[in-house]
Parts: structure tokens; sequence; C-alpha cells
């Protein structure tokens, strides 16, 4: 950047004293005009002779050098200077633009740790993070960043995620808690052991997902590449024609007349506007994905995201969080307070995610003296005493076995029946939970997508509920994970061709239906090796609403790239009307090529604000 902006002012400089010598000393003005040139082109004129060794004949460089060296020929040397010089000042906008673009990505993806501090036999060393190996003990600082990703075993602190979720709120870690590389430590003193080596850490992989994103060209880049191999020919013929048909056909006219104009023709065909901004813009929504905790695996990605028509969710873990919680409490002859106190003690000794649930809706301290005779009822539930009180809880099965009489519950979820003494006491409804912002995004997404459906392995009066609650078109249950990919590609059977299905899942037993999708989605997957292969988009935390999130990015890019072939393409063609019949000079072409290019680099910045 520093160099180009010296290049063009000591050039500028030269070509200033040469318009002012130009009437009185031609020859030292003809010298003048000849180092500002080679100062401001020398790398034009280099690429152009190098590309056309290597059989790239058509290029923007090949454009320029033609119509300036031409312009020499026909004694224009002021405009062949300007010419020069103006496209380095575009040059300037386009390095800053990109620059600028590749900071904001770097600043947002300053994740790699420099070192990590490993224990070794009771004294911390500063490593390089390869060097730690799994099973290491790694000590965290505040300020520091985590190295690797570990379990945390001793010490609690707030970790901020923003880098890696895009979440301003802090997270707080305690032990054991898992910990990933790339937060950072914003108090206290971490002791963590290390479960992933750093190729495999999560900073690693989401680093490489950044970086490789723009090998996956989208359909405009494509078609951007594809047209600039016919466009260029074309105008070069038709610059020919300009300048050879009109003089010696119809006799109108010198040659260096329509040389001129032939000359500014090919300064303004220039598609260097097209070539540079679309495929900025979408560089440019990746990045502003990325500092929304949205990771896009390439710009093919992002522009199919902007045509989804059919949204197909998976239930627990991507809608639902997938942790039971009690939903509902009916206490017979007690309150309910005194049958979940009950039901909590005599789980106390169970590790099932039900009894799990049960103790922390409890939420007090569990004594465990008070529980005597735990005996775990494979299949039907527990039966401990508790205060002296023997408690069964467990399914109706365990009733009907005990031969309790029991009132059922017609509630929709796990039902823990209880009963002390050999009475009825009551039920617990326990129930996976909605996550908060799920309802709020489908409804959202009803803007954008046709159908919204919902696949899950739950049973039927479950996936019903939860489908109902959030106002799905459509809900399938009781699926293993091969009649989810048939009832996707059903799904695909039913969609445009034009138009996308896209799958969300959370990643771990979802890959062969993201796989199978024409767009895969893993959300709340971080670290998850799954989900980073399989998913074409990685949603880096629990939340629905960062798919509506990653659809109004796409269509924000989709549309700022087409509004810079679209408006790239009517400037250019209208210039080189007015060229071919006498309307605009070669500066007008000049001004017309920089300021189209400025113009679109500036538009395609706008994608990389989210």
């Amino acid at each position: 950047m520093k160099q180009r902006l010296i290049r063009f002012i000591i050039s500028a400089v030269f070509f200033a004293v040469a318009l002012i010598l130009s009437g009185h000393f031609f020859w030292p003005a003809l010298a003048l005009f000849i180092i500002a040139y080679i100062i401001a082109g020398y790398d034009v004129v280099w690429n152009a002779l190098r590309n056309i060794i290597r059989g790239k004949l058509f290029d923007e460089n090949f454009l320029m050098s033609v119509a300036t060296i031409g312009a020499f020929f026909i004694e224009e040397y002021a405009e062949a200077v300007a010419v020069m010089l103006f496209f380095q000042l575009g040059e300037l906008f386009q390095t800053y633009a990109v620059n600028k673009s590749r900071k904001s990505i770097a600043a947002l993806m300053d994740i790699r740790p420099d070192y990590a501090n490993i224990m070794v036999e009771g004294e911390i060393k500063k490593v390089d993070p390869y060097d730690v190996a799994i099973g290491d003990f790694i000590i965290v600082q505040p300020g520091e960043k985590i190295p690797l990703d570990g379990i945390v075993k001793e010490g609690n602190a707030q970790l901020d995620t923003s880098a890696l979720t895009g979440e301003s709120l802090p997270r707080e870690a305690v032990t054991g808690d898992m910990v990933l590389s790339g937060s950072i430590n914003l108090n206290g003193i971490l002791k963590v052991e290390v479960t992933s080596e750093f190729g495999e850490s999560t900073v690693n992989k989401i680093l490489d997902l950044v970086e490789n994103a723009g090998n996956k060209k989208s359909n405009s880049e494509n078609f951007i590449t594809k047209f600039a191999l016919v466009y260029t020919p074309i105008v070069v013929g038709c610059a020919v024609l300009l300048a050879v048909v009109p003089p010696f056909v119809f006799r109108l006219e010198t040659f260096s007349f329509w040389l001129e104009r032939a000359l500014s023709f090919l300064v303004v065909s220039c598609p260097c506007a097209l070539v540079i901004s679309v495929p900025l813009s979408f560089f440019g929504g990746i990045g502003g994905a990325s500092k929304a905790g949205i990771l896009i695996k390439g710009s093919n990605y992002l522009e199919a995201l902007a045509q989804a028509d059919t949204i197909v969710w998976d239930k627990t873990g991507t809608l639902t969080r997938g942790e039971f919680a009690v939903e509902e409490i009916k206490a017979v002859d007690m309150s309910k307070d005194t049958l979940l106190e009950f039901t909590a003690h005599a789980e106390s000794f169970s590790s099932h995610p039900i009894s799990l649930s049960l103790k922390e809706s409890y939420s007090k301290e569990i004594e465990l003296e008070r529980v005597k005779d735990y005996e775990e009822i494979s299949g039907f539930g527990v039966s401990a005493s508790v205060d002296g009180h023997k408690v069964l809880a467990g399914n109706e099965k365990l009733m009907k076995e005990r031969g309790i009489a029991y009132k059922k519950s017609d509630a929709i979820g796990t039902i823990v029946y209880v009963a002390i003494n050999e009475k009825f006491a009551g039920s617990i409804v326990i129930a996976d939970q909605i996550k908060k912002d799920s309802a709020a995004a489908i409804k959202s997404l009803k803007k954008h997508v046709s159908k919204q459906v919902m696949l899950t392995g739950d049973v039927d009066s479950v996936g019903q509920k939860v489908g109902k609650e959030l106002g799905l078109d459509e809900v399938y249950t009781q699926l293993l994970p091969t009649d989810k990919v048939a009832r996707v590609e059903e799904l695909l059977s039913k969609v445009s061709s034009k138009k996308k299905l896209v799958f969300v899942g959370d990643g771990m037993n979802d890959a062969p239906v993201l796989a199978r999708a024409d767009i895969g989605i893993a959300m709340g997957a971080l670290g998850s090796d799954v989900a980073i292969e399989a998913a074409d988009i990685v949603i880096m935390n629990d939340e629905p609403s960062k798919l509506l999130k990653a659809i109004e990015i796409s269509k924000k890019t989709h549309g700022i790239a087409m509004q810079n072939i679209v408006f790239a393409l009517v400037v250019k063609i209208g210039i080189l009307i007015l060229i071919a019949f006498g309307l605009a000079n070669m500066w007008a072409a000049v001004f017309a090529d920089v300021g189209v290019c400025v113009l679109a680099i500036l538009n395609a910045m706008r994608a990389l604000k989210s």
C-alpha cells in the first residue's frame, strides 16, 4: 500500500512538471512523460508481457498496455500517462479495500495462541502449542488465550468467547467444564487438562475453515471468470474494427483519429471492476458471518443459502436444549416441594439423565446421610429409604409391579410416578426444553422460506407437541438416521431446481443428512469433528436465530454482487457506445473505468458489516 502510494505521488509530480513544460520545451517534457509513465505503469506492461508469454493474452494488463503505448504513438502523451496514473489510483482503492477486509477478519480471528503454559514437574514452562500433548496440564492466566481444548481441573473464570461464537456475554468456566481454544480468560487462574492436540483443536479448525473458504467459488464468481474470457477478446476485436473500418472502408477522418477512439475503447472495456468487486463481496460476506459466529466453508454455500426455500430441522439439541427438566409436578396429600424433595433424594445415587434433572430441579444440596437402602431397579426406576420412609420412583411398570394404585398422567413427556410407604404420592413430568429463541427464529424465517419441517427420533406425542408449539409446517417422528435421509430425499424431490433445501442439526448423529442436503448446517457443534467435516456451514452456538442471520447475510451479499455486475456492465456499455460515436474521449474513458471500479469496491465492502 505504502509503496504504491509513493509510486503514484512521484509519477504524479513528474506528470505535472511535464504538463507545465510541454507548451515550450517538447523534448524535456516528453522525457518526463516517459519517466512518469514508467514509474506508474512498469508493472502493468511487465505483467502483460509475462502473460502473453504464458498464453494469457486478454486481460486488463494487456488492454492498458496496448491503449497507453498506442497513445504515445499518436502523440497523446498526457493521456497515456493519465491512464496509468488513474489505473494506479484505482489499484490503491482496491488494495485499501482488500486490506480492510482482511484486517477485519484477522482482527476477528486473532485467536491463534502464541504459547501455552505447561506444567512440568511442578514448574510452569512457556512452550509452543504444537508441543503440548493430550493429557498434559496447562495453566491459563487472566488475559491469556486458552491455547488448546481441555477440561478445567482447578479454578474458575469468566471466558470471552466472542471470537468463537459472536456472543459478547462472557461465559463462566468452573471445575469439570470443557473449555475451547481461542477463548480469552478474563479473570481467575485455570488449570486445564488438554483433550486434543493443537492440530485438532477448535481454534485450528476455525482458522482452517476461514482461510480456505475462498477456495470454493460462488456461481457469480464463476460467471465473472467465464465472462471475462469471452468478453475481453470481443472488445479487442471491436476496438480493431473501430480503428480500421471507418478510415479505410468508409474514408471517415484519419487513421490516428479512429485509433485514439479505439484505444479509449480498450481502456474503458477493462472488466476489472467485476473481477475485483464480486469476489470481494463474497469475501466480505464470509467475514461478516464469521464475526456473527457463523462459519461458512465457501462462497458457493453463502450464495446458495440466499436461495433457501425449505428448512429441515433436527429436534433434540437443535430446536430443543437436549436436556431434561422438570416441567410439571402433581402431588397427592403433600406439597409439590415435599414430593420433589423425597424424589430427588431417592434418585441421589443415580446418574441417569432423568435423575440428574430431578436433582437439578430440587436445586438444594442433597443430604446423602438421609438416604438408606438405595436400589436401582433396571427398566423400572429406583427404590430407597428417605428419612425412614420407603420411596419408589419410576415408570408405570414399577407402580403396576408393586401393586400401587396410581393416577395415570396424560401429560406429554417422561412421567416419573412416585409412591411413599406403598401409597401413591404423585407424578412429575420431565421433558426436553425448547430453546428460548426457537419459536421467534422459526416465525421470522417464514418470511424467507416456504416450508419448515422437523425430523426427530422421539415418540410421536413429544414431536407433535414441539412442532405445534413452534409453528412448524410438518413434523416426522420416530425416525432412525437412515429414515431421516430417506425423508430428506423425499423433500428434495419436491423442491424447485432453482431453490435449495437446508438441513439444520446438532452435528453429532446427523452427518448423513447434513451431507445429503443442498446445504448442511451444524448448530451448537463447536469442536465437533463430525460437524466440521459434514456441514457446509457451522453455527457456533446453540441459537436457531443464527440461521436467520446467516440467510440475511447471504441475501445481502448476493444482492451486492448482483448490483456490482449490473452497475459495471451498464456503465461500461454506455461509455463504450459514447466513445464509439466520438461523444467521449480517453480522459472520460479513464474516469469511467476507475470510477466504476472504485464505486463497485466500496459497495462490496458493505458486505463486511453483518
